[in-house]
C-alpha cells in the first residue's frame, strides 16, 4: 500500500506558530526582567557597559537559539547612560553575531532551504542590496538574523559590509528596546 504525501500546512498554521513563538519569547523576557534578582544586577552592574557587551556578544552568538538578554539591558539602561548602554550592546551584539558569519564562511550548511531563505539568498547575492537586507533583519528584534549572518558568510559578503550593516541594524534595535522601556516608566 502507497502512502499519499501529505499536504503542506496551510499558511494561518505557519503564522500562527510564528505568533506563538513571539509570545513565549516575550513572556521569557518579561518574566526575565521581574525576576532578575538585584544583587544579580549590582554584581552585574559592576561590570558597567563592558557587562552590556559581554551579555549581548554572548547571548547573540549562539545560532538559533534565542536567549533572552533584553532585560539585563533594560536594568542597565536604568541605572547607567541609555545611548552607552545602546552603543556597547549594538557591539557585543555584532562580536556575537560574526560567529554565524564565520559558520556560513566555513561553508557548513546549517540552515534549511525555506522561501525565507531562498529570498534572503537571493538579496545577499547583489552587492548592493546586501547591506540594506542586512541592516533590516538586524534592526528589529527577530530570531531569523542568523540566516542572514550564515548566508551572508557563505555567499562571501565582505565582513566589514556584514559588520557595519549589523552594527547600525542593532543600534536601531538596542534602542529601541531601551528607550520605550524607560517611556513606558514615565
Amino acid at each position: 500500500m502507497r502512502e499519499e504525501p501529505s499536504a503542506p500546512p496551510p499558511r494561518w498554521r505557519r503564522w500562527l506558530g510564528l505568533l506563538v513563538l513571539g509570545v513565549v519569547v516575550t513572556a521569557a523576557n518579561l518574566a526575565v526582567y521581574f525576576l532578575l534578582p538585584p544583587t544579580l544586577l549590582e554584581g552585574l552592574g559592576g561590570f558597567g557597559y563592558l557587562g552590556a557587551l559581554l551579555a549581548t556578544a554572548l547571548a547573540n552568538a549562539t545560532i538559533i537559539v534565542p536567549v533572552p538578554y533584553y532585560p539585563l539591558l533594560i536594568r542597565l539602561g536604568e541605572t547607567l547612560n541609555p545611548w552607552g548602554i545602546t552603543l556597547a550592546a549594538a557591539v557585543g551584539s555584532v562580536i556575537g553575531e560574526l560567529v554565524a558569519y564565520f559558520v556560513g564562511r566555513s561553508g557548513q550548511g546549517v540552515v534549511a532551504e525555506t522561501p525565507f531563505y531562498r529570498w534572503v539568498h537571493r538579496q545577499l547575492s547583489h552587492p548592493w542590496r546586501a547591506p540594506l537586507v542586512i541592516f533590516a533583519l538586524a534592526a528589529p528584534p527577530n530570531p531569523f538574523f542568523d540566516v542572514a549572518g550564515l548566508l551572508a558568510g557563505a555567499l562571501g559578503v565582505p565582513v566589514w559590509i556584514f559588520a557595519l550593516s549589523t552594527f547600525l541594524g542593532r543600534i536601531v534595535r538596542m534602542a529601541t528596546v531601551v528607550f520605550i522601556w524607560l517611556g513606558l516608566q514615565g
